[in-house]
């Protein structure tokens, strides 16, 4: 039996948002003109329109949501570093290559990064080139620095342990 997908639409900051789920995982996020809508709206697509919002409105730092993006092995890995990265921080193609297994592979994690289909959740925002540039998002990068600026100015201080 076929999976069956549900979609709902928000709008955000950053232009309208269509999600994608099952009736238990995210599948994806993207960034559209046209709002799509569905009369059925399992609980995952509630719950992860609710904490974008959230997000949006600068009162959430992670998201709390059962996510399924389809990808290959190698971009599964490289998604997973990813979400490691933490809200207000950034991180370089070359560190996510080096967790990933090898330095060499800044191209494949650039275009791993291009094909998550679930952005800001899982944050590739938050990569940028070793030089410190904002280079390439799927999504362009004047959203890239509106997502990385937003965070920045919602981000709470680091607490000193001493």
């Amino acid at each position: 039996m076929k999976e069956q997908y549900f979609y709902t639409s928000m709008n955000s900051p950053v232009g309208v948002l269509n999600l994608t789920s099952t009736d238990v995982a995210l599948t994806s996020v993207q960034f559209s003109e046209k709002p799509k809508e569905n009369s059925h709206l399992p609980e995952i697509l509630i719950q992860a329109s609710q904490q974008l919002k959230e997000y949006f409105e600068g009162n959430r730092f992670t998201f709390n949501l059962n996510l399924a993006p389809e990808g290959t092995e190698f971009q599964q890995n490289v998604w997973n570093q990813v979400l490691k990265v933490l809200y207000g921080r950034t991180t370089t193609y070359l560190e996510i290559a080096r967790l990933t297994g090898s330095s060499k592979n800044i191209r494949a994690v650039g275009f791993a990064n291009s094909k998550n289909p679930i952005p800001i959740i899982i944050p590739c925002h938050r990569i940028i080139g070793t030089n410190g540039k904002l280079t390439g998002y799927a999504g362009g990068i004047e959203r890239k620095r509106w997502l990385l600026e937003h965070e920045l100015n919602h981000c709470k201080p680091i607490e000193w342990l001493f």
